[in-house]
């Protein structure tokens, strides 16, 4: 069962993770939190030890949800190559899912933390990792079954795939023109194709 602790701090990063990622850490006030959640300064930190801790638990928190989103579209095929068209399938329709969350996290949170907070950066960066280890993953996978050429370098890919996607998610909200994002998949599946499909 779960405790009413562990339910108020779910209940506070539902509220204020969007808050964080859109505003930024050092634009988030305490009061911003209180209000938005209708919650005391003393229930706020009787759940989080303080303002760093709240905002690294709200960037796990909308990472891990993104993260499934990913997982989940992926789950549906078992082909590597297949879940590389996947992962350009999911950002196609990006823009729209992230505008929920309050923008693309791994890009809001990472620009904001660069120059703010170090500890909130090494989050980022151990995401921005997780996600390149995967495609390589991935794409190691499909050189071991024999669908992707082993002439590739997996990390070198997988890090030139998120590099791409994540200018094309900047363009994209900086121009409010999903253009940028479409465009860039089409580029992206056009090098799986030529570059990694046997």
């Amino acid at each position: 069962m779960t405790t009413k602790a562990a339910l108020t701090s779910q209940y506070i990063l539902e509220i204020v993770a969007p808050i964080f990622n859109k505003n930024g850490y050092a634009a988030t006030s305490l009061s911003d939190v209180t209000s938005a959640t209708g919650l005391t300064k003393g229930a706020i930190y009787g759940n989080f030890k303080n303002k760093e801790d709240l905002a690294i638990a709200s960037f796990k928190f909308t990472v891990k949800n993104m993260l499934k989103q990913i997982a989940d579209h992926l789950s549906k095929s078992d082909s590597p190559i297949e879940k590389l068209f996947l992962i350009t399938d999911f950002y196609r329709n990006y823009y729209d899912y992230s505008k929920q969350l309050g923008g693309c996290p791994v890009l809001n949170i990472g620009v904001d933390a660069n120059n703010q907070n170090t500890l909130l950066l090494q989050k980022v960066r151990h995401v921005i990792e997780k996600i390149q280890d995967q495609v390589a993953t991935i794409i190691e996978d499909g050189i071991e079954i024999g669908e992707i050429s082993s002439e590739i370098n997996a990390m070198d890919f997988a890090k030139r795939l998120d590099t791409m996607i994540q200018g094309a998610i900047f363009m994209t909200y900086t121009m409010d023109d999903n253009f940028y994002i479409q465009d860039t998949m089409n580029l992206v599946d056009n090098m799986i194709i030529k570059e990694l499909k046997i």
